[in-house]
Parts: C-alpha cells; structure tokens; sequence
C-alpha cells in the first residue's frame, strides 16, 4: 500500500463537505482541466467538464494532489473487492488484523463516503446546477451519473445523504436507504423522461468515456438508465416487492429504450478515450498487491471456467507454478508466502467496467424466475453466461452450460488448518424442474462470475441472496459484532462523521435502524429469497 501524507487543508475540506454538505462547490473544485473560461464555454466544454470528473470518479480514479491509486484500494479493494470473493491481498496489513478478519480499519472504511462526497458528488451537484436550464441531456446524464455512484455508497453503509445534499450550510439530514432508492427511482425516470426527446441525438459523445466508441449517443444512455433501474429493483426484490416490480415493469417494457443485451452493450471508464489509469490494474501491476480469493478458486477450477485465464495470471511459486491459487480471506496471516499466488490480468489500460450485457441478461433471468415477465428464465440465463463469454473472448459455451461440474475443494499452499471443503455446489447446467431457489443460486453464481472484477456489484448481491457460498472466515476479530456464519453485511460510517458532527452521525444510525457496526443489515438485505 502507498501511504501519503495528507496536509491540514485537505482535511478540512473533505471533512467539511461530508459534515456539512454545503454549496460552496467552487471553493473546493476548482477546475484542474486547463481550460479558460472563454473556452469553457465555447463547444460546451464549461457543461461537461464535471461529468468527465464524475466518469472518472465511480470506479476512483480522482487526482486531487495526493495521489490516487491507494484511495481506491482502500475504498473499494480492501473491502468490497475482498469480502465478495473476488481477491485477496498476499500483504498482511496490520500484521493480518484488519478488515480480513473483520477487525474492521476506521481509516479504510470510511474512505468510500469522504472521498465520494468530497471529490466526486460535488461534480455532480455542480453539473446539475449547470445544466438545469441551459443543457437539458446533460442534466439527464448527470442524473443517471449521480444514480451510479450513490447507490454504490448507499450499498455500503445504508443511509445516505442524498436529496439534501449541497442544500443546507448547517450538515443535510440523511435519507434511509429506503427513501435514498425511491430518490433513485425518480432521477432515472426524470433522466429517461428527457433523454426520450434527444434519443437521436449524440450531443455528449466528445465527453462520452463510457460507452463503446461506435453508441456514444443518447440511446445507449437511455439503455443504461433502464439497466440501472432494473438492477435497484432486483436489489429490493423482498424489501419491497410491490415498488421492486413495478421499477422492473417499466425497464422491461417494450417501449422502454430497451436495455444493455448486445456483445458491445458496456458502461465501463475507457482507459484509451482518455488518461483515465485502472486503479486496479496500478495495484495488480505496479504494486502486486492484489491476488486471487480461495473463493475465485474453488469455483473456477471446480468449473473448470475457461474464463480462468482471462481472469487471473497461473502462479510463479516453486512446485506450483502454472497452477491457479487463490488466498482465503480471514486466516489472520502475517508473512509474505502468497507474493507468488495468481494475479490478475487487469492492467492500468484495462478499461473499468460498470455494468454489462451480461449482467443485464441475469438481472432479467431473476425478473423472469420471480414472474415479473413473459420472458423464459433459462433462455436469459443462458444468454448472461454466453454474452460474458463473448465479453471475455472465451469459446465453447455450449458445452459449460452443459456440465455438471461443481466448486472444488480449498487446499491451501503453505497451512493444512486453512483447507476448507467446497461451499458452493450448484453447476452450470440449468436444471428446469429445481426449485426456485437452486434456480436463483445458479443465476447469482454466474452473475457473480461475469460481474468480475467489479466487487462493489457482486458483494451487494452476495449479501442480498447468499450468492455464491463463499468461504466464512477462519477467525473473527469484529469482538461479536458480527457472526462468522453470516458474514459482515456492511461498513461502519466514517470516523470523521461521529466525532465532528455527532448531530448528523445520530440521524444517520436512526435511519439506519441498528448499530453502527459490519453485522447490521441493510434495508434490502433480508435474509431470504422468496
């Protein structure tokens, strides 16, 4: 991990931000593009510029002069990249006492909240502002932006300030996740509402750095929209059922705009449009230090998924060097013996996915399993598990979705103690008369394959089904807070919140409706399927 000093200003401007929520957004954004203001405004760069910051700032890769990469590994790959099965690290942070274990580091797991309102909601509220009245389809794309990246927070903590924010200089009161979803719900509407009397235009495609080269156009933005709509309704499938199908009802409509189903339908931040760095390529690459999780492991190799090694690189370590090891996740260990475990193949060019066809196509297998649509639930399934093959680049689909392989069993490299008997024991081959239930195992479970590596998505669906059965840890150090059999169910506001603005820190846990601590569930997290 590469640490930096954070200086005094800094501090209190983010710190500021999170507390307070205020409007004055030009004080603490100033534009760092180059651009004067005589060319801001010329060709629409002065509407635009915030939504590339924003592009940029989902998957976090936001320069503000301290360095970038280490925040998304604190943000987002030492939390929601590991506890979804995705990765591991062979460094042992705090001598393997920290969020592996769940003694869970206050100073990584706030970061996904101070650095998203410091940096990147800002951009938003200023895009909005801008755009209101003089850029109607900008507005639109700020509004589907501003969905993006909050539901992504919200999916971490619960409670959010969102239809507050920027609005009050005294710290804006949260929203529930309930109410944050509902909020959700109506911005996309207002955003496909608009982009209907543009959709044969393509006004944002100069500024467009997440859609394929060849659909930078309205239409493609209206088919995220109604993808993201469809993905929030999933999530609160047995929260609220009656709303969850009626947001689905409007995606799935024909006359919707239609949904990401297409070989080249991805929301993913370009590495080559423009400067943009994977920070988890800079991780895996420069840093090495992410690996394969035991979970990816036993899955992969028990499936024998030719996405493998697309995936992650074979090991380099003396007597099992070619073969695929992953680390599990809360062993507690302090030593370097994994340096030589898989890697991953996602490089600092490699483009930062967001959303994929093939989501889109589990996401409508789950609708379709559910009665929410005429649509056949094996023929979907089938299509999200082909269009991630086609994604990857990966042949003979045909045959997986034929097997009837399983995970494999866990055997760890150096400790006997850590060896752990397959979790997850569904396979590929559809099965028409299991029970529903089995049925939505198999759809998660390669949802959670084809998600990869985007682990913020694939740990909210974990949690929300229990999707694939992952490996519980070894040892729990979260003092009881949270049970090793359910598994930690989120992150624990910031630090910064509860000791500067005990106010807005209080409101917060009453909308949250238990303690702050990683066992307490969301509001969409039930514990049950059906």
């Amino acid at each position: 991990m590469k640490y930096f000093v954070f200086n005094s200003i800094l501090i209190f401007n983010i710190l500021l931000t999170i507390i307070s929520c205020t409007g004055k957004f030009d004080e603490y954004n100033t534009d760092k593009t180059g651009f004067p203001d005589d060319k801001q405004e010329y060709d629409f760069n002065r509407y635009a510029i915030p939504l590339q910051v924003v592009q940029q700032g989902i998957y976090f890769n936001h320069d503000w002069g301290g360095g970038k990469n280490w925040a998304f590994q604190v943000m987002q790959n030492l939390s929601a990249d590991m506890f979804c099965g995705y990765m591991h690290s062979y460094n042992p942070f705090v001598a393997g006492q920290s969020n592996t274990v769940y003694n869970l580091n206050d100073g990584w797991n706030g970061t996904m909240m101070e650095n998203t309102y410091g940096f990147i909601a800002t951009e938003i509220k200023k895009a909005e502002d801008l755009n209101r009245d003089f850029m109607p389809p900008f507005y639109a794309i700020a509004k589907i932006l501003k969905v993006e990246l909050m539901h992504r927070v919200s999916d971490y903590y619960g409670p959010i300030v969102y239809t507050q924010f920027g609005e009050s200089i005294t710290g804006a009161l949260p929203d529930s996740q309930q109410e944050a979803y509902y909020a959700f719900f109506d911005d996309l509407q207002e955003a496909l509402t608009i982009l209907e009397n543009y959709k044969d235009e393509d006004g944002f495609s100069k500024f467009d750095i997440l859609m394929y080269e060849n659909k930078r156009n309205y239409k493609q933005w209206i088919k995220f929209a109604n993808s993201l709509r469809l993905r929030l309704a999933i999530r609160i499938a047995m929260a609220d059922p009656e709303k969850a199908r009626l947001e689905a009802s409007k995606s799935l409509h024909p006359d919707s705009g239609g949904l990401l189903e297409e070989k080249d339908d991805m929301v993913a931040v370009s590495a080559v449009a423009t400067g943009y760095s994977n920070p988890l390529g800079e991780i895996n690459k420069a840093w090495r230090e992410v690996s394969m999780n035991a979970n990816m492991e036993s899955i992969l190799t028990g499936y024998n998924d030719p996405r493998l090694p697309k995936y992650f690189e074979p090991a380099t370590g003396e007597g099992y060097n070619g073969q695929y090891r992953g680390i599990r996740q809360g062993t507690g260990f302090n030593h370097t013996m994994y340096i030589n475990h898989s890697g991953l193949t996602i490089t600092q060019t490699t483009s930062a996915v967001l959303m994929t066809a093939a989501e889109v196509w589990f996401l409508r297998a789950e609708a379709a399993l559910r009665g929410w649509s005429s649509e056949d639930t094996e023929w979907c399934y089938r299509n999200g598990v082909e269009a991630s093959f086609i994604q990857w680049g990966v042949s003979d689909v045909g045959n997986y979705l034929e097997s009837d392989s399983t995970a494999a069993d866990y055997i760890d490299t150096f400790n006997p103690e850590y060896n752990i008997e397959a979790m997850c024991k569904v396979s590929p081959r559809w099965e028409p008369d299991a029970s529903n239930e089995i049925k939505l195992e198999k759809i998660i479970t390669q949802k959670w394959i084809a998600c990869y590596p985007e682990g913020c998505e694939a740990w909210a669906e974990q949690r929300r089904t229990g999707y694939p059965r992952l490996f519980p840890v070894l040892i729990n150090r979260s003092e009881g807070k949270i049970d090793t059999e359910v598994m930690i169910r989120r992150l624990n506001f910031p630090v910064s919140i509860k000791t500067a603005n005990p106010t807005q820190y209080n409101a917060l846990c009453e909308k949250l409706g238990g303690e702050d601590t990683g066992g307490t569930r969301l509001w969409w997290d039930t514990g049950r399927n059906f």
